[in-house]
């Protein structure tokens, strides 16, 4: 097999998948970045079917996907599941003769897949979190050029990935943008599930700012971010908002986690010291809003900015929650 001589990490699923998590695409909307390399796999193999495939903890989703109507499929009956176990591509010229695949539902059912071809997806740091894939529904022998040829399209859509991910990160403090964040913040929305949702404002920055200096001022908001990323679980999202404000997306987390999360992040922010100014210290004022009690997305993010306001109008240094507020206590 000819593929990508780079290095790879081998036997690291945990690394693996937090390198996948990282990039924050799971779930996002078609790019056209991505549908201009699947289209043209499709036309420069002269496949039916091509896919960027994300491997997730069970399940493979497809970022852009040429000839199919599904989304995502069971992790494992995925044919990428096995391209992403080497850095190398995979060819497989009839699956109903490979022992690996000729029982697999795709294979023996729709859509019924003979022919495949993978290049893994491989990061800078060596883990491979998914393939770009060539699929046909007849047996053919794909030739070491066009294996070359994918391993070099599997890079783009890794540069790709890469360009997505500068765009959606703030340059100061390494949080995602006000925009990829409010992006994070609607795709939960729209699943439907539990959430937290939480607002955060660095007390007195402006005073930092004056009798310290800017870059002081700059120090404290990569401090609080650091203690935001300290404190953000595995599945959350930590954004910059907008000057001093800083955002946390708790996905799974029902009130009483958001609220335990929220003061863990307070008592964080008033422990994290200045980098060069060892006597500098500062608070944070939270608000906390859970996606079941809201009915419009943008209401549950004005939810969570009111009852941060709730808690800068009452002391500061403190955590209040827009369910509290709703209840009228």
């Amino acid at each position: 097999m000819i593929g990508l001589e780079r290095r790879f990490r081998s036997g690291d699923e945990a690394g693996r998948q937090c390198a996948l998590d990282r990039l924050h695409v799971l779930d996002t909307p078609a790019e056209p970045a991505f549908e201009k390399i699947t289209r043209l796999v499709t036309a420069v193999l002269g496949v039916p079917v091509a896919a960027v495939t994300l491997i997730d903890r069970g399940r493979q989703w497809f970022k852009s996907v040429q000839g199919l109507a599904a989304t995502e499929t069971p992790r494992e009956v995925a044919f990428c599941d096995h391209t992403i176990r080497g850095p190398q591509c995979l060819k497989v010229g009839d699956a109903s003769l490979d022992p690996r695949f000729q029982d697999n539902p795709l294979v023996v059912g729709p859509p019924h897949i003979r022919a495949y071809l993978g290049a893994p997806i491989i990061t800078p740091d060596g883990y491979a979190i998914g393939a770009l894939c060539a699929v046909d529904y007849k047996p053919r022998d794909f030739t070491p050029e066009q294996e070359r040829v994918l391993a070099s399209f599997a890079d783009l859509v890794m540069n790709e990935l890469e360009l997505r991910q500068f765009a959606s990160c703030d340059g100061l403090t390494g949080l995602a943008t006000r925009r990829a964040f409010v992006e994070a913040v609607g795709t939960v929305f729209e699943r439907g599930d539990e959430a937290g949702l939480l607002i955060l404002d660095l007390d007195h920055f402006k005073a930092i700012n004056d009798s310290h200096g800017h870059p002081a001022g700059d120090e404290a908001l990569k401090a609080a971010a650091a203690a935001v990323l300290r404190v953000c679980p595995d599945a959350g999202v930590a954004g910059r908002l907008g000057g001093e404000e800083l955002g946390l997306l708790l996905p799974g987390a029902g009130e009483a986690e958001a609220l335990k999360i929220a003061e863990d992040l307070r008592l964080a922010v008033a422990e994290a010291r200045v980098a060069g100014h060892p006597g500098l210290s500062f608070t944070t004022s939270i608000g906390v809003a859970t996606r079941s009690a809201h009915g419009q997305c943008d209401g549950w993010i004005a939810a969570a900015d009111a009852a941060l306001y709730r808690a800068k109008s009452e002391g500061r240094n403190c955590v209040r929650s827009a369910q509290v507020a709703l209840a009228g206590t």
